[in-house]
């Protein structure tokens, strides 16, 4: 039953890191769950310090991934149309079969959402765009930066308790 947990464990902090990137995927969540499934083995001794503070991380950072795109394009002065366009192209830049769609989508739609907002003025829907863009690829940095942690403290446990589970 351990082996299965660990393994387990282990497929929630890959697709946490996958998820960083790749907005329909749960990213932090899906490596505290991780976590939470490596201290749940009986070989590993629980540490609630460890998972308590993970969680904590875990919600704010969360939280932030909403609001940092939709802050960097309000910061560069676009509208909500152009918030509203930038979750759009983020969706559709997922599915859309063109390389880098993710990080094209959010942009485009931004941009549209603010043409559509105010269709003479492209310079202020171009910065908000760009707005949308930094905010979004900061977002998915904190993420990752925060999942390959996560993954950190998930090997070094393992690694400590290799003998027990192997």
């Amino acid at each position: 039953m351990d082996l299965l947990l660990l393994i387990l464990g282990f497929i929630c902090m890959i697709v946490g890191i996958f998820g960083s990137f790749i907005p329909v995927l749960p990213g932090l969540s899906s490596s505290w769950v991780g976590l939470l499934l490596l201290y749940l083995t009986k070989t590993v001794e629980n540490n609630y310090w460890v998972l308590g503070i993970t969680f904590v991380l875990m919600v704010i950072i969360t939280i932030l991934d909403y609001v940092i795109p939709s802050r960097g394009t309000k910061k560069f002065g676009g509208s909500s149309y152009g918030v509203w366009g930038t979750n759009i192209g983020l969706i559709v830049g997922i599915f859309a079969p063109i390389p880098f769609g993710v990080i094209i989508g959010p942009f485009l739609g931004a941009f549209i959402g603010e043409l559509i907002y105010d269709s003479q003025d492209h310079k202020r829907a171009l910065k908000a765009a760009t707005g949308s863009l930094l905010g979004f690829l900061a977002s998915s940095f904190v993420n990752f930066l925060f999942t390959v942690v996560y993954l950190g403290i998930f090997l070094n446990v393992a690694w400590e308790y290799r003998n027990i589970f192997f």
